[in-house]
């Protein structure tokens, strides 16, 4: 006999993605992440969530040229050494 899929709250599907409930609710609001609501409560399937990050949900993954990774590569380049950015004098 199949056991049916349970149901589960925000908490552990971060803890699933191992990343921060603050994520998941910015995926929710920005990249239709699969979330229901049930009265006042939001509900996931792990497999849906799963299905979400094969299908659509890694396209911040730290490999892509548009992801993070590239992002923070091009914005930690700081102020040259030696240059004060006041006409040096």
């Amino acid at each position: 006999m199949a056991t049916e899929e349970r149901w589960v709250g925000v908490e552990d599907v971060a803890a699933h993605m191992g990343v921060a409930k603050e994520s998941i609710y910015r995926w929710i609001d920005s990249k239709a992440f699969p979330a229901h609501w049930v009265g006042r409560l939001l509900r996931f399937k792990l497999s849906e969530v799963d299905e979400w990050v094969k299908a659509s949900g890694g396209d911040d993954s730290p490999l892509s040229s548009t992801g993070r990774a590239s992002q923070r590569k091009k914005s930690s380049a700081g102020p040259k050494f030696g240059s004060t950015g006041k006409g040096d004098v």
